[in-house]
């Protein structure tokens, strides 16, 4: 094994002064050693004395699709302990949860998306933490998509559950180095303390770390989905078909209305560098168009280098308005609980994409100013950086 994550060191006995802890634990199905064995099971197994452990969006268990609430709190069936869910109204930990813990262990997989809600999870837990007098642990994992960014950093009056503080649409940290931003940057300040990967460096390929891989979310099933999902979750806040109800999710797009010639024809070069656009037709199965054929496209990714998913979306939100004048719609609130502000605003960080596309502007011309906000938050976060 190349790469260890933060819970394979903690259980090859370092941190040890965590053993004398009374521990919580957030985690999911993903939250995994490289033997594939439960982080919650094998801390138990090792005699670690953890009291409670809670679940992020999609449930603990991982069986929920996207802004279904978890069915309350429950006792874990593995390990006899109280789950508590943290997505729903209760979405900070409140002092009840964290009664009679020392420290909360935060091992969560994320895929380095500011809208992707896990990152939102641990910052309003360091919050809960940081008022109770609880330490808050990260087990740190990889960036499965390395530590590239792109697209425009939030701006204030557009928080919501899909971004709480600002960061880029692609933010290239990983959650630990993001923790230790958020305690420093935005003064959190909890006791908060990091475990690193060991081995692992932001220009690895998932395949390089010899990390299995297990999805972190129902519609995030494969590496290939979580390459292109930086930009395509834009179209959530769109009425286009962002392959939900598909086995590609994020990769497959499109609508009844959209014809994929004529898509394809107007996307052209604007598509951008290292990936390729195969037409296609395609039906959900659930959600938006639901057992109606949909026109689109599926993203190939060819060079995961040089691939700009923020960029690729906005060409194809761009080329759908082109190629099927005034069938594009902008998704209605609410949406992960936010009612007043448009999803599409919420996701992008601003309303500049939903004006820009309206408009007939250029990808280029919508992505203007964003890679200086990019620079400005990289020298930000600079001091945070655990990785080379």
């Amino acid at each position: 094994m190349l790469v260890r994550s933060g819970i394979e060191r903690v259980l090859s006995g370092e941190a040890a002064h965590l053993r004398s802890q009374r521990l919580g634990l957030i985690h999911h199905p993903a939250s995994v050693t490289s033997s594939l064995r439960p982080s919650s099971v094998e801390l138990i197994g090792q005699d670690f004395d953890l009291r409670a452990l809670f679940g992020p969006q999609h449930g603990a268990l991982g069986e929920k699709q996207d802004n279904m609430v978890e069915s309350g709190d429950f006792r874990d069936s593995a390990t006899g302990l109280p789950s508590y869910s943290l997505y729903g109204e209760v979405r900070k930990p409140t002092s009840a949860m964290l009664m009679g813990l020392d420290t909360l262990l935060f091992d969560l997989q994320d895929v380095g998306v500011r809208v992707y809600t896990f990152i939102w999870t641990m910052a309003l837990a360091m919050q809960a933490c940081a008022e109770a007098g609880v330490r808050f642990v990260v087990l740190d994992r990889p960036n499965p998509i390395g530590g590239r960014r792109e697209g425009p950093v939030l701006r204030p009056g557009y928080e919501s559950f899909v971004g709480l503080y600002p960061i880029p649409l692609r933010h290239g940290l990983t959650c630990g180095e993001l923790a230790m931003w958020l305690n420093r940057e935005q003064r959190i300040g909890c006791e908060l303390e990091v475990v690193p990967c060991s081995g692992w460096e932001r220009g690895m390929r998932w395949s390089e770390t010899g990390l299995p891989w297990v999805m972190p979310s129902p519609n995030l099933p494969t590496l290939d989905s979580c390459a292109t999902y930086p930009g395509m979750v834009l179209l959530e806040g769109t009425n286009l078909s962002e392959g939900r109800g598909t086995t590609r999710p994020f990769e497959l797009f499109g609508a009844p209305f959209v014809d994929p010639r004529a898509l394809a024809e107007s996307l052209g070069p604007l598509l951008g560098p290292g990936v390729t656009l195969r037409q296609c037709h395609f039906e959900p199965t659930f959600q938006k168009h639901r057992g109606v054929t949909c026109g689109g496209g599926q993203l190939h990714v060819t060079d995961p280098e040089a691939f700009r998913p923020v960029h690729t979306a906005v060409a194809i939100l761009c080329a759908v308005q082109r190629s099927a004048p005034g069938e594009l719609k902008w998704r209605e609130p609410p949406y992960e609980y936010e009612s007043e502000k448009a999803p599409i605003d919420i996701l992008w960080g601003h309303s500049g994409l939903r004006v820009g596309v309206d408009a007939g502007l250029a990808p280029d011309e919508i992505l203007e100013g964003a890679a200086a906000e990019v620079e400005a938050f990289e020298a930000s976060v600079a001091p945070d950086l655990l990785y080379s």
